[in-house]
């Protein structure tokens, strides 16, 4: 179960992630991008790790686990930040990795509705596709088009749906399965 100052630091850096990621990802100025993404970074890591232990202390392991590989390759993102948009693709690749891995697990088990688990799916397979077109040789920067920019749409609309189930469902996250 989330305690009340848990959720409200959980919604709060889901949204301050999703906002300031989708909005770094738009300003053309390298270091309004820089502090964009460092603050979106900061704030899902801070939530994702707060639902990594909310769905380990429920017992719900593979949610548990997606919530921390997805945190890990947050933070591994979160030291490409301050580098230029070339310079930043090895870190960029592996987070993008650990994100799609991470998003496969919280979103096969149904501890969220149907379409936050197939956003989550989908934003799975988007973002792995940049993480293996990267690691082939195709070096995609974090603003590329049409992927990664098209996927984190997608990404954010998960994010909606994680919000969605904490602050419907308050303190019975991670305490029990939501109906799809």
């Amino acid at each position: 179960m989330m305690k009340g100052t848990l959720r409200v630091l959980a919604v709060a850096g889901l949204v301050s992630g999703g906002a300031l990621g989708m909005a770094g990802s738009m300003v053309a100025a390298s270091n309004v991008r820089a502090v964009c993404w460092a603050i979106d970074a900061t704030g899902v890591i801070v939530a994702t790790a707060i639902l990594a232990l909310s769905y380990l202390r429920a017992g719900k392991m593979e949610v548990a686990a997606g919530f921390l590989v997805y945190a890990i390759g947050e933070g591994i993102m979160l030291t490409g930040t301050p580098m230029s948009l070339e310079a930043s693709v090895p870190a960029f690749a592996a987070g993008t990795a650990l994100w799609s891995a991470g998003l496969v697990l919280v979103s096969v088990p149904r501890e969220f509705s149907l379409v936050t688990r197939f956003t989550g799916l989908v934003a799975a397979v988007l973002f792995g596709i940049v993480s293996l077109r990267i690691f082939w040789g195709n070096p995609l920067t974090p603003i590329a088009r049409p992927l990664p920019m098209f996927a984190y749409p997608v990404l954010v609309l998960t994010f909606i749906g994680w919000i969605w189930t904490i602050v419907r469902h308050g303190a019975e996250v991670g305490a029990a399965e939501v109906p799809a």
